[in-house]
């Protein structure tokens, strides 16, 4: 089974995600706003696959994305924000 991590952005709105057969498994929302600050909004793994690290790799991924194109981080959501407090290497993309 493949946990491959899919994207799409247009107008500023983007989404993380990865999916099997019956669809969306996971996603990470966010916005980029004009200042290059990339705000994550919402992450959300179906019931049946909570507790594999989906989550988490998605907003490793949103970390690397910000990343290569010089944007900084807000991670709006709980769950984001948690991830960004138990990785020290996220501090270097993350809004003080």
């Amino acid at each position: 089974m493949s946990n491959k991590i899919n994207h799409k952005e247009a107008d500023g709105q983007g989404m993380f995600f990865i999916e099997d057969d019956n669809g969306i498994i996971s996603q990470l929302t966010y916005s980029i706003q004009n200042n290059g600050i990339m705000a994550l909004d919402h992450t959300e793994t179906v019931e049946q696959r909570k507790g594999e690290g989906l989550a988490t790799k998605l907003v490793k991924e949103s970390v690397s994305y910000a990343k290569k194109n010089d944007l900084m981080i807000d991670p709006v959501c709980p769950f984001a924000e948690e991830e960004f407090d138990k990785n020290k290497e996220y501090q270097e993309v993350r809004v003080n």
